[in-house]
């Protein structure tokens, strides 16, 4: 409602400012056209030159007046622009083979205009000043293609953001894998006033396809020859720039180089800083021709509108032909093909100054760009909640829009043929990282998981996987990471995200403390077909079991774990705290059963489960400790899924120091009370969505 009021009154002060104008202008003309007391003539013909009363004086003054006039009637046209876009204009249709637009922007200063304001173009309701307006939007290009190079989109971007003041828009030709990844990232990040526009780069593949490259960028690593093709029209100026750049200071500073541009330059780059193009790097270095040390494309202004007019496309086509008849191949992707252009055309390029581009590689002269760091240029449903309520906190965590990084890692697996495969569902935070290598040696199929992380924690588990042997040998394990947000820790979302992310028919809904035994994968497969989940409505149980060595021989077979039991070196799951958990998997029966058996569903009952894909998710209200797994086999239960004990399979309980919430839950009374009050609240959820049958959870409960 606020948001209505503020552009009814935007709009109310465009609407009187239109009005006032011309008035003003009109009184303003007619005090500025007495001299004396007595009216002056604008007229050229009223005012000859011969005239005893015409003076160099009146001359400029008028000359002033007129260009006053035209300033008045500029700032009119501006006006009427800026009125029609708060009446509602429909969005600007964008040509190319972009698929997806992502708009973040929230309602912040100057929002409403900026929702109006930022289409493909570079017209601003500012006027063209030499230095970069407020309200002016950047426009930004990047190629991205695959896991890592969409990790160090994340990291530039968050560069750029960290120093911006003005509205971004961001257009990334990108492969499936990284729109995949950052449009979820953009969409769970929520930034304001920034744009972003997607742009299919296997769409342009054949654009560029002909050109041999040496480049370890591939194909890809030629696509910025074709932005003047892939990127809208209408839009007039655009800084290109490589996955790899960090910036360290406003962007705005570089987007307002552009105005320096004089006559036909069109490309704006800095020199190269290494000797490469000199060819002296080592014994028969034959480089492609370059204009003296030649221009890196790290980073480049492209002036659109004059590259299309002077037909830019036939121009790089026709030399990179030429220069392929001797070279053969780019050794530099699109550098080469750039800085052969420029050689034949050196009134192209503004050069820019190398602290915009500082190449901090091997055999290069950066550090004569810069002798200090600081030289370097490089929510609707929350308003519903009662904030005096004692679970607001709790509750508002189901609200929560978590910054997302899908697949942080490379990841690459084709689930088998034969529709049995099953994914290994988990998530974790910084404190288990150490179970990761012995869940792979455990289960060789593949794994979903979310890990909730900071910043800085994400890129200490970088570091930590790719230092692991076990983890970098291993491509079939995708790693979710999920910002941190809140005081919670969000249990069931990040189960969510795991689970939504399977591209298995099945999934093994376990937790990170638990190794399965070994064969466990195999054997699953096996029971899928046996029990045939694929038609029925099944849920699998894998008999949970702990230990409280931290040093385990860990059993190779249900005998030898029977016999571990018998020794009291395991137990069954919880046995000592929390018994009705795992009780209904019926233990005693388990020892001696062959064949698969049936149980069914009693209060509290949280098994681990395997289940098809298309199963419910877990509910987001459950967040840190308590009920988060129980209100989930509740769901199944309504659901009407069986639940099926397997007689040969199980998984152990590690031991590990109490996690931060279960102390939060043992300690607060207030805690407690609230998650009790959530339980109440889930319960008569599932009798309104599933009628009379939930009523026996609601018994069940009293009665537990």
């Amino acid at each position: 409602m606020l948001g209505v009021c503020r552009g009814r009154r935007k709009f109310l002060a465009a609407s009187l400012t239109l009005l006032c104008i011309p008035a003003i202008t009109w009184l303003y003309l007619f005090a500025g056209s007495f001299e004396d007391g007595k009216p002056v003539s604008l007229s050229p013909l009223e005012a000859q030159p011969h005239s005893p009363r015409y003076t160099a004086s009146s001359q400029r003054e008028r000359e002033s007046l007129e260009v006053r006039v035209r300033e008045v009637e500029e700032e009119n046209r501006a006006l009427r622009r800026q009125l029609s876009l708060a009446q509602g204009r429909s969005p600007s249709h964008r040509r190319g083979n972009h698929s997806k637009t992502y708009s973040m922007e929230e309602g912040t200063g100057d929002s409403e205009n900026l929702r109006a304001g930022i289409v493909a173009g570079n017209s601003s309701e500012c006027g063209q000043q030499p230095v970069v307006e407020k309200c002016e939007t950047i426009h930004v290009a990047i190629v991205c293609a695959g896991y890592n190079a969409s990790r160090d989109v994340v990291t530039l971007v968050k560069s750029v953001l960290f120093h911006r003041r003005n509205p971004l828009h961001f257009h990334l030709i990108a492969d499936s894998i990284a729109e995949q990844i950052l449009a979820t990232l953009f969409q769970t990040w929520m930034v304001p006033a920034v744009r972003v526009d997607f742009y299919n780069a296997d769409e342009l593949k054949s654009e560029v396809s002909w050109i041999p490259n040496k480049h370890y960028s591939g194909i890809y690593g030629l696509m910025k020859l074709v932005l003047t093709k892939t990127l809208p029209a209408n839009l007039e100026r655009v800084i290109v720039l490589d996955t790899d750049i960090t910036f360290a200071t406003d962007i705005a500073e570089l987007w307002a180089v552009f105005h320096k541009f004089k006559g036909q330059q069109v490309l704006g780059l800095v020199e190269n800083q290494s000797d490469w193009y000199l060819g002296n790097l080592w014994k028969n270095h034959r480089p492609w021709p370059a204009l003296g040390r030649g221009y890196n494309t790290g980073v480049i202004l492209l002036l659109l509108d004059k590259l299309r007019k002077m037909k830019w496309e036939q121009m790089w086509r026709l030399t990179a032909e030429r220069e392929l008849m001797g070279m053969l191949s780019t050794s530099l992707a699109d550098q080469d093909i750039f800085n052969a252009v420029i050689k034949q055309n050196p009134f192209l390029v503004y050069q820019l100054p190398c602290f915009w581009n500082v190449q901090l590689s091997d055999h290069t002269r950066s550090e004569q760009c810069y002798r200090d760091v600081s030289d370097l240029k490089l929510q609707k449903q929350l308003s519903e909640l009662d904030e005096d309520d004692l679970c607001y906190e709790f509750r508002r965590e189901r609200f929560t829009v978590h910054r997302t990084h899908l697949y942080f890692l490379h990841y690459e697996y084709e689930p088998a043929s034969d529709n049995t495969d099953v994914t290994l569902v988990a998530q974790l935070s910084m404190d288990r990282l150490q179970m990761l290598e012995a869940i792979c040696k455990h289960w060789e199929g593949p794994v979903s998981l979310a890990l909730y992380l900071s910043d800085a924690e994400a890129q200490q588990f970088l570091r930590y996987a790719q230092g692991s042997e076990v983890l970098m040998g291993r491509h079939n394990v995708a790693y979710h990471i999920v910002y941190k947000e809140g005081q919670f820790y969000p249990v069931n979302l990040l189960r969510n995200v795991a689970m939504k992310h399977v591209g298995t028919p099945y999934m093994f809904l376990s937790d990170i403390d638990f190794l399965p035994m070994y064969g466990l994968y195999e054997y699953l497969r096996k029971s899928v077909i046996q029990l045939d989940l694929a038609n029925t409505k099944k849920a699998m149980i894998v008999p949970a079991f702990e230990t409280l060595r931290y040093r385990l021989s860990f059993p190779k077979s249900k005998a030898e774990l029977l016999s571990m039991l018998d020794m009291g070196t395991l137990f069954t799951f919880r046995y000592h705290v929390w018994t009705k958990g795992h009780a209904p998997t019926n233990f005693a029966k388990w020892r001696t059963a062959t064949t698969p058996y049936r149980v069914e569903w009693e209060a509290d009952f949280e098994p681990y489960v395997v289940v098809r894909r298309d199963c419910p998710e877990y509910d987001r209200r459950f967040v840190g400790f308590g009920w988060n797994k129980v209100a989930h086999i509740m769901e199944l239960d309504a659901q009407e899924y069986e639940f099926i004990v397997l007689p040969n399979a199980y998984m152990i309980h590690m031991p590990h120091a109490p996690s931060f919430d279960i102390t939060k839950f043992r300690s607060n009374k207030q805690y407690r009370i609230c998650l009790k009050t959530l339980k109440e609240e889930f319960q008569q959820d599932m009798s309104r969505r599933y009628g009379f049958a939930a009523l026996k959870y609601l018994t069940a409960e009293n009665n537990s």
